[in-house]
């Protein structure tokens, strides 16, 4: 009994201590603008509902919330009103299950919306609720950079939710000093115990992080595999040959930081896509690094150009796989470099097939647009395979004014890059149904009609996107309907560059 009693006096007295240390400030990364965000930028006319002028309506500015967002609302134009009188259950719903892993063009829609600054609905908690739905599906889409920036421009200290998603992201960013700082000087923060015998080592104070381990094991509050992981990342001299610990089944990102820690890290393949985060740091082998950026660059979570930084860092170590991707790309840019229109021909073959393989063409596409488009091709089957690449990037409508020989499907795919597809024979029913969202007629579904007429224009999109999603699995009369809805919305270039990428890579 004594010793417990010395040990409780310790913790208090060191929390005491830590509580009168000056907390950190929720803003400091307005100094450090966060670097690497998805691409999110729609980069389209302001978004409006009709053509009509609005009325003018007035509400007490006490019961505006802030807007909330990392993009401004001028740059994606989307309207900071976009949620206005939503359900935040019914936004949670949809922000979770939208689906976009196929079609790189909604994966960017997503992004804005889930980035750009915008006021929740009105009603109480609304702001913690959304704000939650946001963070979980960029968690869960891997953008774990994003997660960190925004919960620190909400107030990562504000509640325990808000502190948990920081604290996991920082984790997984490699910047976990700054959300231990917070934790240290309110350990109200965190009711894990984990986490502040973690943080307390990490701000090197060791006597403290073995006196709270000490009170979880006589208290036994934490499972046993929790307590013989700290145990190891605490005293690691005493267990030197002892074997492995079990690899869990579904680590949280503290658990994957202390087995890291003791020196038995865990492999991210298998894990969550966030995880593939903590691979972009140096701690990670080359590969390891390269297979996590393709990862998160497939679903749009990190920006092409950190992948091709990757790719061309060094020479390639062996053959296979990842090492063929890599040989292929660096032996396509000297190719360009060299201007040597055959040997670009031939690599630009290989390295697509390369990129298809993985799930990357569009991130191609938008890497290597601008030094390809200048380079005609002598090889008609090259040269249409060079046309088509331009197609899936962002100046895909001047490529679409000249048309390659080559499948009569290139004629459709140029109306369509300029936006009146109708202009030129339908090669298939898929095509048919893009056409047919295109006519100016074209009607929308009356769900998103309503919404629109009551100025929930946040909840529109995500319906669209939905529907898009149905129809990109075969159902051709939602493809219509969404296609339809993004036009109705001013949502143009997204709806031209999803059909453009629907024909040319195919959907689900």
């Amino acid at each position: 009994m004594p010793i417990r009693t010395a040990l409780l006096a310790m913790s208090l007295a060191g929390a005491a201590q830590a509580q009168s240390e000056k907390p950190l400030s929720v803003i400091d990364w307005l100094t450090n603008p966060p670097e690497n965000l998805p691409v999110t930028v729609l980069l389209e006319p302001p978004v409006t509902e009709t053509g009509l002028q609005p009325d003018v309506q007035v509400t007490p500015l006490e019961s505006l919330s802030p807007p909330l967002g990392l993009v401004s609302s001028s740059v994606t134009g989307l309207p900071v009103t976009m949620w206005q009188g939503s359900d935040p259950n019914r936004l949670d719903e949809l922000i979770r299950r939208v689906p976009v892993k196929s079609i790189p063009a909604m994966q960017r829609l997503l992004f804005t919306l889930l980035l750009s600054e915008a006021r929740p609905p009105s009603g109480p908690d609304t702001q913690d609720q959304l704000l939650m739905s946001r963070l979980n599906r960029l968690m869960q889409l891997g953008a774990a950079d994003p997660v960190q920036s925004l919960v620190q421009l909400a107030g990562p200290t504000d509640t325990q939710s808000r502190f948990q998603k920081w604290f996991d992201a920082t984790l997984l960013t490699g910047d976990e000093d700054r959300s231990c700082s917070a934790l240290i000087a309110q350990p109200s923060l965190s009711r894990d115990y984990s986490a502040q015998i973690f943080c307390k080592a990490r701000r090197g104070d060791w006597a403290s992080a073995a006196l709270t381990l000490e009170a979880a094991h006589a208290l036994e509050i934490l499972p046993p595999e929790e307590l013989a992981l700290l145990d190891r990342f605490l005293s690691p001299e005493l267990f030197e040959g002892a074997d492995y610990l079990p690899e869990p089944e579904s680590p949280d990102p503290l658990t994957f930081r202390l087995f890291e820690a003791i020196g038995e890290r865990l492999p991210t393949a298998s894990l969550p896509r966030a995880f593939a985060n903590a691979d972009l740091r140096d701690v990670a082998g080359w590969k390891a690094q390269i297979e996590a950026a393709e990862r998160l660059t497939r679903i749009g979570a990190l920006t092409p150009n950190q992948l091709l930084g990757l790719y061309t860092e060094r020479s390639p170590a062996a053959s296979g796989a990842v090492w063929d991707r890599v040989y292929a790309v660096q032996k396509f840019e000297s190719a360009l470099q060299s201007t040597d229109r055959q040997e670009i021909a031939k690599r630009l073959t290989i390295v697509w097939q390369q990129m298809q393989n993985i799930g990357l063409e569009v991130p191609f596409a938008e890497l290597f647009a601008e030094r390809l488009a200048n380079l005609p091709l002598s090889d008609p089957e090259a040269e249409n395979l060079r046309w088509r690449v331009l197609l899936l990037s962002e100046i895909y409508e001047d490529v679409a004014r000249t048309v390659p020989e080559g499948p009569t499907e290139n004629k459709f795919l140029a109306a369509l890059a300029l936006g009146d597809p109708s202009g030129a024979q339908s090669p298939s029913p898929l095509a048919d149904a893009i056409s047919e969202g295109f006519v100016w007629s074209a009607p929308i579904p009356s769900e998103i009609e309503a919404l629109l007429d009551d100025g929930q224009l946040g909840e529109a999109i995500l319906e669209s996107m939905t529907l898009f999603g149905h129809g990109a699995r075969g159902n051709l009369v939602d493809l219509t309907a969404a296609i339809a809805a993004f036009r109705r919305v001013g949502l143009e270039n997204t709806a031209r560059r999803a059909a453009l990428q629907l024909m040319i890579l195919g959907g689900a």
